[in-house]
């Protein structure tokens, strides 16, 4: 993990090599990105001492972190590079605590109506048992250029589907 850590506050841009790569917050959590394509993604983190809470359990914060990335993933998988896009409202429902091993998220684009991108994200313990279900949507910038994204992997909006 590369540390660029200035003691500044900002602004800070991030040089990435790649467009599906991860970001230094990624990096910190030690996230990996197993696969993004199509508007699908799986990335997976390991439960290091520094992610527990303290009765010991992976702090949601870190659950909630991967599901969101892991949808980041699935929305560069379809968007050109450099395009803009941030979240804009979420909702996690915590379903079992994790004590160990490594939690995988995998993520899916559910819709899309104009610049609003919508996702779901299961997140599963090391025994394949889910514990976080999470959902979100996205905004695309009104600069981005769209004409060349792959917007037709993503079925038309709806309401959440698991």
């Amino acid at each position: 993990m590369q540390s660029q850590s200035t003691g500044t506050t900002g602004p800070h841009v991030p040089d990435l090599q790649e467009w599906i790569a991860c970001a230094p917050f990624e990096q910190l959590l030690h996230m990996q990105i197993d696969h993004a394509a199509d508007g699908a993604a799986t990335l997976s983190m390991p439960f290091l001492y520094d992610h527990a809470q303290g009765a010991g359990l992976m702090h949601g914060g870190a659950l909630v972190s991967l599901a969101d990335t892991a949808l980041v993933m699935a929305i560069k998988s379809v968007l050109p590079p450099a395009t803009h896009f941030a979240t804009i409202n979420l909702k996690a429902s915590y379903l079992k605590g994790v004590t160990r091993g490594v939690v995988t998220a995998k993520a899916r684009l559910t819709g899309c109506q104009d610049r609003q991108v919508n996702g779901v994200v299961d997140v599963y313990n090391e025994v394949g048992e889910p514990v976080l279900a999470f959902e979100a949507e996205f905004r695309i910038s009104r600069q981005a250029d769209l004409s060349k994204a792959a917007l037709d992997k993503i079925p038309p909006a709806a309401p959440a589907d698991r």
